[in-house]
């Protein structure tokens, strides 16, 4: 992984092995995969009413959902440790159809979800630059700010992964600050206010639904992690350890601090304002520039993930083998491309659009993937798990089944919008599956041979699948 590059005329290139991710900097892109910090959870405050129900949601919410998805995800990624993640799992359990919507939906909200962080970043510039309000110039510079953080992704995994550890830092050292100095303020029964009558649902189930997801986004790289077996466990536990932190830590001296008659201005970029009710002009000035620094890292983290799972769905036959090319630096050159390219069509689209319409698709993936994990237990119980979740198969339904009904209620909460433009891009990928195949048959583009695909490691009893007609076996077991 990662030492050819597979060009059109079907000639390797032999170029320098690309470094493998190491623990600390996979811990950081696990954590800006799910969160970047506590920008934008404000907005939990103000749907929810009041302090009680935000601090409620990020206390209870990673338990029936961010530590199940992390657990899943565990298991899967170091069972199946190949670029593509989700894709190979679910082909595994499913077959190559159920595997091709399911890379479908998770890189198209991928897509979605990256459409937003060129645009945050310039929402927090335009306080101090007023000149980023008018389209005139705000449209070159979102074209350059997205330009040059895809050529960074473009330079190397290994320089997103430390990128990400020193923009974490510097992105939540001014809360730990706010925290220290807001102290001698904190009234604790402020926290326990909430006025129903002002809870919004619909918007405090996404927003938590948006800031707690993304868990199982890091698999899709996890061919250029060193050691998946051992790494990838040890780095989901300490991101959930580190996502939690950097909601609740600030969340809890922020609303503790002020009265809650403030809890209706709390919405995205008021932590700022906190900062400077707190500590002054200085700390706002801080946090306003550590969120735009934060929308660096969640970019070129998404960026990575959504271009390597391109990668590996080329590398098992279902793309075009353009899409396995690698650069000199080791990295997917058109997976990359075609990722940035989705980012700037979609980046015209309002905030609270993409979250519902990239939490339906996310939503709709995660439940092929939590099936995947159930049936793979019965199917195939004797696959090689590295890592493995310490339950039984009922067990392993039992974990599942709190957070699958939790993302059912994401979509059942989704507006009649959001079903119909979700819809057209199911039916998008259902059509697009088998014009695929055909291209296949026809040779209109170069497929990566069978003989030439990675191959999964596992034990040799599974070999009899084939013997029966099992497609998934058939296709990713050779």
């Amino acid at each position: 992984m990662g030492e050819e590059i597979i060009s059109n005329d079907e000639n390797n290139v032999k170029t320098k092995p690309s470094p493998k991710l190491t623990l600390l900097p996979l811990v950081f892109l696990i954590f800006y995969e799910v969160s970047g910090g506590p920008f934008g959870v404000e907005d939990s405050v103000k749907s929810g009413g009041g302090p009680l129900l935000a601090l409620l949601g990020f206390l209870i919410f990673p338990i029936i959902w961010s530590i199940p998805e992390a657990l899943v995800t565990a298991e899967l990624a170091t069972s199946f440790p190949e670029n593509g993640g989700y894709v190979v799992w679910i082909s595994s359990a499913f077959g190559p159809f159920w595997g091709f919507q399911e890379g479908f939906w998770k890189w198209f909200s991928g897509v979605m979800d990256n459409a937003l962080y060129p645009v945050l970043f310039l929402d927090y510039l335009k306080h101090s630059f007023p000149v980023l309000n008018h389209v005139a110039a705000r449209v070159p510079a979102l074209l350059i700010i997205t330009f040059s953080l895809t050529y960074l992704n473009y330079r190397g995994l290994h320089i997103v992964g430390f990128s990400a550890v020193l923009l974490a830092v510097f992105s939540l050292c001014p809360f730990v600050v706010m925290a220290l100095l807001a102290v001698p303020r904190i009234s604790p029964k402020r926290w326990l206010f909430v006025d129903f009558k002002k809870v919004n649902w619909r918007g405090y189930f996404n927003t938590m639904f948006w800031n707690l997801n993304y868990w199982d986004k890091a698999s899709t790289l996890a061919g250029e992690v060193e050691s998946p077996g051992k790494t990838f466990p040890k780095a989901l536990f300490g991101a959930v350890l580190l996502v939690m932190g950097s909601y609740l830590i600030p969340l809890m001296a922020g609303t503790g601090a002020l009265s809650p008659s403030s809890s209706g201005e709390w919405s995205d970029g008021y932590f700022a304002e906190v900062g400077m009710l707190i500590g002054g002009v200085w700390l706002k000035g801080w946090i306003q520039a550590a969120a735009a620094m934060s929308n660096l890292g969640l970019f070129e983290a998404e960026m990575s993930s959504d271009a390597f799972q391109l990668l590996g769905m080329s590398e098992i036959g279902m793309l075009p083998a353009f899409f396995a090319q690698r650069s000199k630096y080791g990295t997917p050159t058109i997976s990359i491309l075609c990722s940035a390219t989705g980012v700037i069509f979609l980046s015209w689209m309002s905030f609270q659009e993409i979250i519902e319409f990239l939490n339906f698709l996310y939503a709709l993936g995660m439940l092929l993937e939590f099936a995947a994990f159930v049936k793979l237990r019965i199917k195939k119980p004797d696959l090689s798990r590295p890592y493995r979740v310490p339950l039984n198969t009922l067990g392993a339904l039992v974990l599942c089944l709190p957070p699958s009904l939790l993302l059912i209620l994401v979509m059942v909460l989704a507006t009649v919008k959001t079903f119909l433009i979700s819809g057209v891009i199911i039916v998008l990928g259902f059509c697009l599956h088998p014009f695929l195949k055909l291209v296949k048959e026809k040779r209109w583009a170069r497929f990566i041979p069978e003989e030439t695909r990675p191959v999964l490691e596992v034990p040799s009893e599974l070999q009899v699948d084939e013997e029966h007609g099992d497609e998934s076996s058939a296709s990713l077991l050779p």
